[in-house]
């Protein structure tokens, strides 16, 4: 552990720490984190803006692949990008990103679901319509992950990735460029529609142009792409 840069242990630790906390606390107290912490839609009677910060610090209890998958690929970029960076300016990429990745999810549930909430409302009434709304949630690092994916690409875009069964190296560049395009076509597609696609895409677009800044402004190191 000792290798590990301080904001990204930290950030690994708080993660798992709140994953046990969210699979546990339903059970010994009735109390269930994800849906008062996860993601609402901003329309819901349960949606609160400290959510916007408190759902990326939750995962799926039904298993263990979703935060250890998210937290795989923050142990595996992000301490370099903190070696670069430093902690504060890292963990400002990681909020920032996660926060990006909320507004953009928030988003598409809009343009999703404008048409049948106005049916909803129309048959129902919005009290009803709004309880319903509740049922939308989601929970995750996965917006900071992406983030953190892009801006590895983008300063170091020539290092070669080893992905499973291929075995061959990948630039992070191109590697990036075929996740983005991929979560892109599952998204406008609806393919996978359990998975927040959307939210990917907006935590890898907050940390593109987070990053385009740092460089106008000449900080942030790294090499650039």
């Amino acid at each position: 552990l000792g290798s590990i840069p301080p904001v990204t242990l930290n950030l690994i630790i708080v993660n798992f720490i709140v994953w046990l906390a969210a699979l546990t606390l339903p059970k010994i107290a009735g109390i269930n984190l994800n849906y008062w912490l996860g993601l609402h839609y901003f329309a819901a009677d349960d949606f609160n803006v400290v959510q916007l910060i408190t759902y990326m610090f939750l995962h799926d209890t039904s298993g263990i692949e979703h935060i250890f998958f998210n937290m795989f690929s923050v142990f595996m970029f992000g301490r370099t990008l903190e070696a670069v960076w430093g902690g504060k300016r890292f963990l400002f990429y990681y909020i920032t990103t996660g926060m990006g990745a909320a507004l953009v999810q928030e988003a598409a549930w809009y343009f999703e679901l404008r048409s049948a909430i106005s049916e909803t409302v129309a048959l129902y009434g919005w009290e009803q319509t709004s309880q319903l709304l509740n049922n939308f949630i989601t929970v995750g690092a996965s917006g900071a992950a992406f983030g953190i994916l892009l801006a590895f690409g983008m300063l170091f875009p020539n290092a070669p990735l080893f992905i499973i069964f291929i075995p061959i190296p990948i630039k992070a560049k191109y590697f990036v460029i075929f996740y983005g395009l991929l979560e892109l076509f599952f998204g406008v597609s609806g393919s996978m529609s359990s998975v927040a696609h959307f939210a990917h895409l907006g935590g890898m677009l907050f940390g593109f142009f987070l990053i385009r800044y740092w460089k106008k402004k000449g900080i942030g190191g790294g090499g650039f792409y």
